[in-house]
Formats: C-alpha cells, sequence, structure tokens
C-alpha cells in the first residue's frame, strides 16, 4: 500500500507517522470543557441583587438567620392581589392606621441558596392571633435550628411543620447585614410619602 503525499510540501517535509500520532486533537474534550474553578480563577464575584418577600414555598426545606439582628418588626402594607409588601416609614405610621399591618421579617434561606425575607403576621392590636400566624412563627423559630417545610392545611387552620430527617450541610449566608438585604429587598416597595400610588390606589385617588 503506497503512502500519499501532499505535493505542497517536499518530500523531506512530510511529516512522519511518530509526528502525527503526537499532533494534539483540538477537540480533544480536555482541549474544549470549561475548567470547574473557571469562576475562582476569573476572580468572579456572584453578587446579591434580588431579595424576595415571601412565605416558603411548601416544597421547600428552608433555614432562618439565628442572630436576632436578622430579623426585626415592621409596619407592612399588603397588595394581596399582586402579593406584593411595602414597608410604611415610622412618620407615615400615625397616618396610615388601618391601612398597614405589623408583621416580623425574617432572613431565611432555601437549600438552593436563595435568600429572602419571610414574613409572619404579629398579633393584632386586640390581641387577635390566628392559628395561622401563630404556627407560621413557630415555623420560623423551629428553622432557626433545624430545616423546616411548611404546609397550608385548610381543615386545620394552620400550618404543618415538617422537619427534615436527614442530615443537611449549615446553609450558607450572604456577608450583607440584615439592613443591607432590606434595601436590596424593599427599594421599589418603601412608602415614603403621603401621595405614594399605593396610598392614592388605596384611597381611590387612582
Amino acid at each position: 500500500m503506497t503512502t500519499k503525499t501532499n505535493p505542497n510540501i517536499m518530500p523531506d517535509m512530510q511529516p512522519t507517522a511518530e509526528q502525527q500520532a503526537s499532533t494534539p486533537n483540538p477537540f480533544d474534550p480536555d482541549n474544549l470543557r470549561l475548567s470547574q474553578s473557571f469562576v475562582e480563577t476569573a476572580g468572579v464575584k456572584k453578587l446579591l441583587t434580588t431579595v424576595p418577600v415571601r412565605k416558603p414555598s411548601p416544597q421547600d426545606f428552608v433555614r432562618v438567620h439565628p442572630d436576632r439582628g436578622y430579623r426585626e418588626n415592621f409596619p407592612i402594607i399588603e397588595l394581596k392581589d399582586e402579593r406584593e409588601e411595602y414597608i410604611v416609614v415610622a412618620d407615615l405610621v400615625p397616618l396610615l392606621i388601618g391601612e398597614f399591618v405589623t408583621k416580623t421579617l425574617f432572613t431565611a434561606i432555601n437549600r438552593q441558596g436563595t435568600v429572602f425575607f419571610w414574613p409572619v403576621r404579629l398579633p393584632s392590636p386586640d390581641g387577635k392571633n390566628l392559628d395561622w400566624w401563630r404556627s407560621s412563627r413557630e415555623a420560623a423559630e423551629l428553622a432557626m435550628k433545624a430545616w423546616v417545610r411548611i404546609r397550608a392545611n385548610m381543615s386545620l387552620g394552620a400550618y404543618e411543620i415538617f422537619q427534615a430527617e436527614g442530615v443537611i450541610a449549615e446553609p450558607e449566608w450572604p456577608q450583607l447585614g440584615f439592613w443591607e438585604l432590606i434595601k436590596i429587598a424593599f427599594r421599589d416597595h418603601l412608602i415614603d410619602r403621603i401621595d405614594h400610588p399605593v396610598i392614592q390606589r388605596l384611597r381611590g385617588q387612582l
């Protein structure tokens, strides 16, 4: 069997079989796949730009930050149809009695590493403390020490609380402080003036 040669290359410059075998394959998987350490070596830092305000998903196990500095009580106006929450600044609280409810915002995290604020109603001024509010608060307090999941039980009129049975690693909390997280979560949900569109809407002015 004869070996074909490239007519454009001088006979004494033809690559030998050994040289051909040692030529790197440009489509070798190791030559194409992205290194697992690329993010670290590239110096990329993940920025936290969104902090949801919501109850935990019924399918999520969550933890609550145990530090007292990562939860606080706030006057909150709820837009239930949109599932949105707005903080009312202190100066407007006397002017908006009856428009807001009081809630504790717990800093929480799920197993996927999503940080969010878990809003839990405080008892009303007349002392009413619905089982929904009480069971949600009990779940949040338990989640400071263990991974928990909650599910609404309509016939019970409260949340059922489930604790993870397996060993799950402790959560990795963000380096941001509580008030930095609040600023991210409520940057577009702060009622700081009496003519705010939400107030106008509630009073039928829009």
